[in-house]
């Protein structure tokens, strides 16, 4: 055979997959069709089991034994539309996995939040950078690659949805449950970076939600522990919060979270979530949005809902609202008898539940699931540890880069002079500065603890010596990078007087943190690299040792010095 021959081979199979997943319907399109598969499925069904295919039922693998066994007991008895996984391991989840779809006669559709991908819930496993890290990138492109990725992931190891992206617009610097997690303060850059995810994810052939519908970016209540409410105007909602959702609906957005929050203006009934409220799901979301695809509910057993409505009740009026999946029903036997009991009353039609049941059934199908599920158990680890992965990682982590202040405090950085490199909030040395000291060979490293004394913070400023090139690095140790970075008085007051004296600064924390700071304005120069790990501290260390040109730009206002949109 010529490599003529060979070559033109090639070419046909790649226009022949090109021109296959053009052809593949999206979710949306797919409803239109009603494929046999989900109408011989449907037909075989009673009612008490269509009623379980809206439930699912959540599941960890970091939990006994016992606890396992117990949801795929559920899954078998009740026969369960689907499954939420939360933190545990990969491996151990792909094989718990195939043990549930074992016991299910109708497979079950596999879930997880996977807001920066498997990492967000699973131990040894990809994280990507933080959306509010993702928010400063100005390469879409990027984010298109990380959606494709995360869909390989999540494809794996069995799953067939991912509850993101967020698409909140993150405009309440004190949100204590979306801040970090959304792209950001602004409604353009929040529909723009999310839609560039959700499609990779999408063209990648994984169903996606978008959430918090209609918008939990400006509260400071967390709706797992209570009810937030949110009085604002129809036109603000409509304008603001709202955008990015219309935005994603237009372009194909499989499912959308409807979020736990009282809205007076759109639904006044006292102590009401928009989870349960028909104005708001059906009214606003199905009938003025348009929107045909699935719609899901944030976690039943939160505060949010169970604070008001218990024993199975709200599970009744969220499907009476329009819902199509209850995720995590405080108790499923009941919420399935619940259900029946309103059917046979009127309060719901069958129409309206056989109605769910087939949008379920054709998400089902439009993962695969006809076919039945099959996980290779070999090479999981290394098949969800690609190193084209962790390569894109770290480019988004350069792209993410955001430079305030003058880009000349960096450009003047020497190996000549001597540098002090002074770790902030850690008492290890960290890979940023690691990163730097083979350039600067001439340097001294010193780490201050967060609640480090004034003596000790004394005996460090003693040191520094008139004419040293100053670096901080301040870096958030806590899991997560929420507000309030934990830092004593004193080791602020340091900050303060460092940044009086012309230090740099790496700020390996969430930006909104910038403001608890004061003088750090001050600062010569100011690298924004939004969280504290390690392929951030490798972006940052590339600035510094003048390896990479920054271009990311603040996703949020900080306060009247830092803003929007700065970056240099």
């Amino acid at each position: 055979m010529n490599k003529r021959f060979i070559y033109a081979i090639a070419v046909i199979s790649l226009f022949t997959c090109a021109t296959a997943k053009a052809q593949q319907p999206s979710y949306i399109e797919l409803l239109k069709q009603q494929p046999k598969w989900v109408d011989s499925v449907f037909k075989k069904l009673s009612t008490k089991h269509k009623i379980a295919q809206l439930l699912f039922v959540r599941a960890h693998t970091n939990l006994s034994k016992a606890y396992q066994d117990s949801v795929g007991k559920v899954i078998k008895r009740q026969k369960l539309g689907g499954v939420v996984f939360f933190q545990g391991g990969p491996v151990r989840q792909a094989l718990l996995t195939k043990d549930y779809q074992s016991k299910s006669k109708v497979p079950l559709l596999v879930t997880s939040d996977g807001e920066w991908g498997l990492g967000m819930r699973l131990d040894s496993t990809i994280s990507y950078p933080y959306q509010m890290a993702l928010g400063a990138v100005q390469n879409k492109e990027l984010l298109y690659k990380m959606g494709l990725e995360v869909a390989k992931d999540f494809k794996r190891i069995g799953m067939h949805m991912n509850l993101a992206p967020d698409v909140d617009v993150n405009n309440n610097a004190k949100n204590p449950v979306i801040n970090f997690r959304s792209f950001g303060e602004n409604k353009y850059n929040v529909a723009e970076k999310s839609a560039a995810y959700l499609l990779g994810m999408q063209d990648g052939g994984l169903l996606t939600s978008i959430k918090h519908f209609p918008g939990h970016g400006d509260t400071d209540v967390d709706s797992h522990y209570d009810l937030p409410q949110l009085k604002f105007t129809k036109e603000r909602l409509d304008t603001l919060e709202l955008y990015p959702f219309k935005e994603l609906i237009k372009k194909g957005a499989a499912g959308v979270m409807i979020a736990h929050m009282n809205i007076p203006v759109l639904d006044p009934t006292p102590n009401m979530p928009s989870t349960l409220s028909n104005p708001i799901v059906t009214g606003l979301l199905k009938n003025e949005l348009g929107f045909k695809g699935l719609i899901i509910s944030d976690a039943m057993d939160m505060k949010g809902v169970t604070k008001y409505f218990k024993d199975g009740e709200a599970e009744v009026m969220g499907l009476v609202a329009g819902m199509d999946i209850l995720e995590l029903a405080h108790d499923s036997k009941q919420a399935i008898k619940k259900i029946k009991e309103a059917i046979k009353d009127q309060r719901i039609s069958m129409g309206r539940i056989d109605e769910s049941v087939k949008k379920v059934l054709t998400a089902k199908y439009w993962a695969g699931l006809n076919v039945k599920p099959q996980i290779d158990e070999n090479n999981i680890s290394e098949d969800i540890n690609r190193p084209e992965s962790r390569a894109l990682v770290q480019q988004l982590a350069e792209a993410s880069m955001t430079l305030l202040k003058s880009r000349d405090g960096i450009a003047s950085l020497t190996p000549n002079k001597r540098m002090v490199i002074i770790n902030v909030g850690t008492t290890q040395a960290t890979t940023f500065q690691n990163e730097i000291v083979g350039t600067y060979k001439n340097s001294i490293s010193f780490n201050v603890d967060k609640n480090a004394t004034a003596a000790a913070i004394e005996a460090v400023m003693k040191q520094i010596q008139d004419g040293d090139q100053i670096v901080m690095a301040i870096v958030d140790t806590r899991t997560r990078p929420g507000n309030n970075i934990p830092l004593g008085k004193d080791v602020k007051d340091m900050i303060t007087t460092l940044s009086a004296r012309n230090a740099m600064v790496a700020f390996f924390a969430n930006p909104y943190n910038l403001a608890n700071l004061p003088g750090i304005e001050m600062a010569r120069s100011i690298v924004v690299a939004y969280q504290k790990e390690d392929f951030m501290q490798k972006a940052a260390a590339a600035i510094f040792t003048k390896k990479l040109m920054p271009t990311g730009k603040l996703p949020v206002t900080v306060n009247k010095v830092f803003k929007y949109g700065d970056g240099l």
